[in-house]
């Protein structure tokens, strides 16, 4: 019998599941998300009459018109996408996803007698919308979902000439209008205002505070901007070789990777050193390895 190269063995290994450490901390995560995501829902936006987007904001209205358990629907009616998700995606973010909406099920009917925080629709709206976006935002950071919507654009987007995101505003404006017929048009625009607070939450809890951007520079100092990059930012730099496709000259190009609050000051650095440099300035979603740090800006 063929002998299993090592590093193959090594491979297998690796993809053969996660650790039991690794298993706890997804758990601990997507659990703590459901439940702030149930507060959030139960102790602000629920009983002031907000409805938040996807499988979640149709819950909310049969809970209304039926009288039943909003917990329940929660459940019921993203079962189908836990199944989905299993064959399209995979087991594991399905088993997380399945055990982040059970929590959050739960988490509803726990909450649903406790009393609203505030009656004031406003920050109702406001704080409900960060509470449930932060939920959010840890559960699909360690790997789960609490709503189905997400698969359902995934699977609509290979047969649609549409982005994910955009099948996901039209099914979600499509849900808040439906609440201006049950909850009023007043209570639709607060909900309006509530997703959009989540949506931005969602981004910052999955980029983070220190969001990281990338910069492409083309100059003639590029030695000299380079230099003052590493010495003033702390950054290291690449130069890679360009040619001008116009001029067919040849070009050197920075790259580097900075934080959102050094931005400001890689724009000084070049605009004193060569103000007609080209500078383009891009966001990144996640840095690794390397020896990317935060360092003092000076």
């Amino acid at each position: 019998m063929t002998e299993i190269p090592m590093v193959v063995q090594k491979e297998i290994k690796k993809h053969q599941g996660l650790t039991k450490a690794k298993i706890f901390k997804r758990a601990f995560f997507i659990f703590i998300g459901a439940v702030l995501m149930a507060v959030g829902l139960e102790i602000f936006l629920v009983p002031n009459k907000v409805i938040d987007g996807g499988i979640v904001g149709i819950s909310i209205i049969l809970s209304h018109l039926l009288g039943m358990s909003l917990g329940l629907f929660i459940f019921l009616l993203n079962i189908p996408f836990f199944f989905i998700g299993y064959k399209q995606i995979g087991k594991t973010f399905a088993l997380s996803t399945l055990f982040g909406i059970t929590v959050l099920s739960i988490a509803t009917a726990l909450f649903h007698p406790v009393p609203a925080f505030t009656e004031d629709i406003l920050l109702a709206t406001v704080f409900g919308g960060i509470i449930l976006g932060v939920g959010v935002g840890i559960v699909i950071r360690y790997g789960g979902s609490l709503d189905g919507t997400e698969i359902l654009a995934i699977l609509a987007n290979k047969k649609l000439p549409f982005s994910v995101g955009e099948i996901i505003m039209f099914f979600n404006i499509f849900i808040l209008g439906s609440a201006g017929f049950v909850f009023g048009w007043n209570r639709a625009m607060y909900s309006l205002i509530a997703y959009f607070v989540a949506f931005k939450t969602i981004d910052i809890v999955l980029e983070g505070l220190d969001e990281s951007k990338s910069a492409w520079i083309i100059s003639e100092q590029y030695r000299e901007i380079g230099d003052a990059i590493l010495a003033r930012l702390g950054r290291g730099v690449t130069y890679l070789n360009g040619e001008g496709a116009y001029t067919g000259d040849d070009k050197k190009v920075i790259f580097c990777v900075i934080t959102r609050l050094e931005e400001a000051k890689l724009k000084s650095i070049v605009e004193d050193l060569d103000p007609s440099a080209f500078l383009a300035v891009a966001n990144i979603a996640e840095v690794r390895g390397g020896r990317f740090k935060k360092k003092d800006i000076h």
